[in-house]
C-alpha cells in the first residue's frame, strides 16, 4: 500500500498526516494544493524558510502568529518593515524569534517586490514539465532536484535569502508545484 496511515474516516493517506491532527489538516486541505499568487507563495516562502531546522509543526502551529507579526504577509507591506519592526518581531514569542530569518524574511519581501513578473511568475517557472507521476512511497520522494537547485539559484540571484534546494522543494511540495502525495493517498490532485 505504500506509506499511508489509514484514518478513523477510512481514507487512507500519506503516513506523516496520521502524527497529529494539525497534520491531519493540513495534509488532508493544504498541502500539495496549488498556489499561484504572489502573496500567497511569499507566505509559504517565509514560513519554509523559517522551518529550516525545526519541525515543520512548529511552524504549522505558529502559522496564525506569523500572519498578524507579518502583516499577513502582504509583500509590499513586509517590503517597507524597518528596523523597529525587527525588534517587534524579535520580541513576538508567538512567532520563531530568530533574527537571521526575521531579516532574511524582510530582504525577501523587497527582493519580491522588485520581480518584474512577480514571484509567482517566477517561482512556477520551475515546475517539473511534464509533471513527475506521484511517488509509490515516500522513499522515492526527494530532498531536492534539479527544478529545485535551478530555483534556489535563481531566488539567490535576485536576492533571496534562506531559500536552499531543500527548502525550495519544500516550497515545491506545499504548493503543488509537484504532487508527492503517496500514490496510494486518498487526495487526487489535478497535475500543475
Amino acid at each position: 500500500m505504500g506509506d499511508v496511515v489509514v484514518g478513523t474516516d477510512g481514507l487512507a493517506r500519506c503516513a506523516w498526516a496520521g502524527s497529529t491532527p494539525d497534520y491531519l489538516e493540513y495534509h488532508d486541505s493544504e498541502w500539495g494544493r496549488p498556489i499561484r499568487d504572489d502573496n500567497g507563495l511569499y507566505e509559504r516562502l517565509t514560513l519554509e524558510a523559517f522551518q529550516s531546522g525545526l519541525a515543520w509543526i512548529t511552524i504549522l502551529r505558529k502559522r496564525t502568529a506569523f500572519r498578524a507579526a507579518f502583516a499577513g504577509f502582504e509583500i509590499e507591506k513586509v517590503a517597507a518593515f524597518g528596523e523597529s519592526d525587527v525588534d517587534r518581531l524579535l520580541a513576538d514569542a508567538g512567532i520563531v524569534r530568530n533574527r537571521a530569518k526575521i531579516e532574511a524574511a524582510i530582504a525577501n519581501a523587497r527582493a519580491a517586490a522588485e520581480l518584474p513578473g512577480g514571484i509567482a511568475a517566477l517561482l512556477w517557472s520551475f515546475a517539473p514539465d511534464p509533471p513527475r507521476p506521484r511517488p509509490a512511497d515516500f522513499s522515492a520522494v526527494p530532498a531536492t532536484t534539479a527544478e529545485s537547485k535551478a530555483m534556489a539559484k535563481e531566488l539567490k540571484r535576485h536576492g533571496f535569502r534562506f531559500v536552499g534546494p531543500t527548502t525550495a522543494y519544500a516550497l515545491m511540495q506545499a504548493t503543488g508545484m509537484v504532487n508527492d502525495h503517496v500514490a496510494s493517498c486518498f487526495v487526487q490532485l489535478e497535475q500543475p
